[in-house]
Parts: C-alpha cells; structure tokens; sequence
C-alpha cells in the first residue's frame, strides 16, 4: 500500500489493542520512515479524535514505534514523536478511567526506565501528567501521588518562583529543537555541493521556503533564550541569597569556634588551679613557691584548727543499788541470866550486800541475823517466843510490807533457827 494520508488514518483506524495489530502497523509504518513528520501529526490528530480506549492503543503503537526506533538506532520517528508526546499522552490520560490511567503511567515509566526520549521530553510528559492528577478531586486522586516524585506539591518557597520559568523552558526546547532540525535539514540539502542545481525558479522557491524555514527556527531559539534568560536571572538572586547567608554561616562558625576554644582555655586554667590547690592541702608543711599561682602561695602554710572536744555523751550502764546503811551494833542478851541484860563488847556484823542490784528481799532477810559470840567464836542459841521474847527494838520492822512478802520473810528467819 502506498504512503497517503487516507493510508495511514486507515491503518490507525484499524488498530485493535492485541499485540499482533499492534505489531503490523508499527512495521507498516516505520517502513515509510521518511515521512515520520508527516505520520507523526496524523497519528496525534486520530489520537485527539479518538475514545478513551482506542487512545490508549494509539499510545502503544507510539510505544512500539519508538522502542524499534531506539533499538535499531533510527532518530526519525523519535524526532517526529518527541514535539508531541506529552500532549499526546495527557489527552489519552485526561478523562480516561483509573485502568486505562495506570496503564498509560506504566508505559511513561517504562520510557524513563530505558531512556526512550531525552530527559526534558520525559519530564514534560511526566510533568503533564501530574498537572491533570493536581486538577482533579482528592477522592480521584491516586493514594501515594504521582509515580515520578514522592511529592510533587511539596516545593520549597525559595524555589517556587523558579518552577514557572523552568516549565516554559522545558516547553520551548521541543519546539525548537523541531524548528531548527527541520533548518538545518533544509540548509543542507540546499547548499550541498554534490546536489543538482534545479532551474532557478525552483530554485528562487525553494530558497524562499528555506527563508521561512529558517526564520521560524530563529523565532523559536529567541523565544527559548529569552524565557532561559529569566530562568537564570531567578537562579542568580536564589544564588546570590545562598551565598550571603553562606556567609553569614561561615562568619557565625568563625564566632562559635572562638568562643568555644576561650571557654575550654578557661576550664583547662580553673582545673588546674583546683589541681594545685589540693596538692597544697595535701602537704602544708612544704613552702609554696613565689610564682606558685595556687591560693595562699605568698603566705606562710596554715597550722590545722585544732579538733573540738569530743561530746559528752550519757552512760548507757544505769547505775547500781545504793548500798543499806551499817547496821546500829545490836547488844549480846546474857541468854543465861535471868534479866536479859546485854554483853558488852559483842556486836552483830552487818551482812554485806553480795553485789549491786541484788534481790530486795534477800538484803531484807539478812537484816535480822543470829548475834556471834565475842569470846569463843560460837554463836549462843535460844529460841525466842515471838509474842514475848523478842526484843522491843523500836518499832516493827515489817510495817509497811506486804503480808505474802512478811510471811515468807518469817518463815526464813524461822527456818533459818
């Protein structure tokens, strides 16, 4: 089949998404490679013209193309796609389902992955893309964000005045790199030596057209220095607020480090004072010199304060039983005599208490012991009636006792009898 506008929309109309089709056309055309251009702005206008789903198939035969392109290393359909590309994919992605979306995503990820088009063709494309994801309503939107940024809405300030200019740059390269491949192509073929020269009215027309040709291209390189101009005068003034406060930075790191090397100066000659200060302390009897810095180097050492006197503190041992008085000597009775007068000479020891403390009614019982004897050392006993024999000493000793302790008390001394 011959290369004709109604051939090719008629191949494209005919396109089914089975890979065989697929295939087919993308064969049928890159054997007429030499009207890429050509076949290139028909498919964009069948695309435009297209349901959702027969773009997408669109956008694969472009895949196909392109990728055969890359790999046999033929730029024809590459140059004739790359103009168009981005807008060719965001009309298939705008308005399209989520399915037919995350298609369309996988195929622009494959393009980056193996550098089908040049870095400011794919990012166009992918900046298209996320354009159409901003616009549309939260609950469209996909969970994660776009594919190609972790976060496209996340700019800094500083670098929002930049996006702008850099989108109408990375615009204006696509038209312009089209203008001016397009002069250099027609400049060529007309100022090659080895060419035929056609009549001169051909000639006059064709030089015309090249007129045109390379006109347009110059438009398109002044737009594209104009709009770079911009981008580089925002990139001057963030440049030039990065290297005033780089400045300020370094000037306040300077400050820093100074300020921190007198404080550990500092610290190190306070240490080393409280350092000589204990070894002054710890040998007072040895003379400090005279450029010694220590405190107290100019004086002569100090003698250490005496230690206070240790506190009077309270016995814990409680202190003994006072001893009984000594016993009034009791008169020897003459047990013989009638009268019962007293011996003279003979008195009756008073017991000894045995040790501090003891027992109240032992001291009580010794208290009325047997009379000794003065001259043979034998003790006289008598039996003394307790009604009428005992002698009245003055009073009863057992007054003010308790009768069980006075009753036990006698039968002692009466067992002791």
């Amino acid at each position: 089949m011959a290369y004709t506008d109604d051939a090719v929309l008629a191949k494209l109309s005919a396109l089914n998404e089975t890979q065989e089709s697929i295939v087919t056309v993308a064969q049928w055309v890159m054997f007429h490679r030499r009207h890429a251009d050509r076949t290139g702005q028909l498919w964009l206008q069948r695309l435009k013209d297209s349901g959702s789903n027969k773009r997408l198939n669109l956008i694969y035969l472009a895949n196909e193309v392109a990728q055969q392109s890359k790999a046999r290393r033929k730029d024809d359909f590459l140059i004739a796609f790359s103009p168009v590309i981005a807008e060719a994919t965001a009309t298939a992605y705008k308005g399209a389902t989520n399915e037919v979306q995350q298609k369309l995503r996988r195929v622009v990820e494959v393009w980056r992955q193996r550098q089908i088009f040049e870095t400011p063709i794919q990012e166009a494309v992918e900046s298209r893309i996320d354009e159409l994801d901003k616009s549309r309503s939260s609950s469209g939107k996909r969970a994660g964000g776009s594919i190609f940024s972790s976060n496209p809405s996340s700019v800094p300030n500083e670098l929002v005045p930049l996006v702008e200019p850099q989108q109408t740059v990375m615009k204006l390269v696509l038209s312009t790199r089209t203008s001016t491949n397009a002069a250099s192509a027609d400049y060529d073929k007309l100022t090659d030596p080895s060419a035929a020269v056609p009549s001169a009215p051909v000639h006059a027309a064709r030089l015309n057209g090249l007129l045109k040709t390379l006109a347009n291209a110059e438009g398109a390189v002044a737009e594209s220095i104009k709009a770079r101009k911009l981008l580089i005068e925002g990139l001057e003034k963030l440049l030039g607020a990065n290297r005033a406060a780089l400045a300020a930075e370094e000037t306040q790191f300077g400050e820093l480090s100074n300020r921190r090397n007198e404080i550990d100066a500092k610290k190190k000659e306070v240490e080393d004072s409280i350092m000589r200060g204990f070894a002054s302390n710890s040998n007072p009897g040895t003379p400090a010199g005279p450029n010694d810095g220590s405190p107290g180097a100019s004086h002569s050492p100090i003698a250490p304060a005496p230690e206070p006197d240790r506190p009077e503190v309270e016995a814990l041992t409680p202190p003994g039983y006072p001893q009984p008085p000594q016993s009034e000597p009791v008169p020897d009775f003459d047990l013989d005599s009638g009268n019962g007068s007293a011996t003279a000479g003979h008195t009756v020891p008073s017991p000894q208490l045995p040790s501090a403390g003891s027992d109240l009614l032992s001291s009580l019982s010794t208290s009325y012991g047997r009379p000794a004897s003065g001259a043979s050392g034998s003790i006289k006993k008598r039996k003394l009636n307790i009604a009428d024999d005992f002698p009245d000493l003055g009073g009863d000793a057992m007054d003010g006792l308790d009768a069980d302790v006075a009753e036990m008390l006698w039968q002692d001394n009466k067992n002791g009898h």
